[in-house]
């Protein structure tokens, strides 16, 4: 983190300050703060081309794979997705993501109550340590635990916990030393059984989207534990892609620093340095949110 920190550049525009790290900027706006990073080199995994079009004020990344495939991506002139798709051959699109507002000024955080929860609480929170490959699966296609009234952005699923949380997640069996993102060889292999349910679930419908969730534990500065939270989330998609072939434009990934503490606590531990998965395809889809697994 001491590198990170040091290409930091800070900026404020009116009540809001910018702090861009590469890729990432963290943007604090009275008392929320939140983390937005580019996505598009995870998808260079595998590749055979990768070409950039500026289109207007947007940018269109195209990721061309060696079997006919392209995945198109769209983002405004900060960065933010807009538009993810997938081409096939034929010249067909497969529509992941449209990020798009309702209208000007929208919010991304919306006001929910906390959902109430009707199941038992390990099909609810399934830890893969405990938990079989079907056991998985079946968390993975499960549906809202509470009606979902309307689509929504990928952004407000992003920042809004009780959105999120009329999802069932998985909370995977990886951990993190203090201060790192990287995952060693057997942290890896530990992927394999959520990687197969992600697999088998993208196979049943290509229009899923899962969001790969990373956290920290409440030790240090809250800026770094968000920026490293998000490279511990792009750090699982990374390997998902790489070592088990999960399709990379199926993940989006998002880190929450030290917001959401599994074990509350405010020293040193462990299980809050954490990853977690779940599916987000029937908040922003609304024929996934009436019709369950599809």
């Amino acid at each position: 983190m001491s590198e990170v920190r040091q290409e930091r550049q800070e900026s404020r525009d009116g009540n809001r300050t910018f702090i861009r790290e590469g890729d990432r900027t963290i943007v604090r706006e009275g008392n929320r703060t939140i983390i937005r990073h580019n996505e598009s080199n995870r998808f260079a995994i595998d590749a055979r081309n990768v070409r950039t079009e500026r289109r207007g004020a947007n940018t269109e990344t195209i990721v061309e794979r060696g079997n006919g495939v392209r995945i198109v991506t769209v983002t405004d002139g900060e960065g933010r997705l807009l538009r993810r798709l997938r081409r096939d051959r034929n010249g067909r699109d497969i529509v992941l993501i449209n990020n798009s507002y309702a209208g000007r000024g929208a919010t991304v955080f919306i006001q929910l109550p906390p959902p109430v929860i009707r199941m038992p609480r390990e099909r609810y929170i399934l830890d893969a340590e405990r938990a079989g490959r079907d056991d998985i699966y079946a968390v993975f296609m499960a549906p809202p635990v509470e009606r979902i009234a309307m689509a929504y952005t990928l952004d407000q699923v992003r920042y809004s916990a009780p959105l999120r949380d009329r999802m069932p997640r998985v909370d995977l069996d990886v951990t993190f030393e203090t201060g790192s993102w990287q995952l060693s060889p057997d942290q890896v292999e530990k992927l394999a059984a959520v990687a197969d349910g992600l697999n088998r679930a993208i196979e049943r419908n290509p229009r899923e989207v899962f969001m790969i969730e990373g956290h920290t534990d409440a030790v240090g500065q809250d800026v770094d534990n968000l920026s490293l939270s998000d490279r511990r989330a792009e750090s699982v998609a990374v390997a998902l892609t790489e070592q088990f072939q999960v399709p990379a434009e199926n993940l989006v990934t998002q880190g929450y620093g030290e917001q959401y503490l599994k074990v509350p606590t405010e020293g040193p531990e462990q299980a809050n340095r954490r990853v977690a998965v779940r599916r987000i395809t029937p908040l922003m889809d609304q024929q996934a949110a009436s019709t369950g697994a599809r």
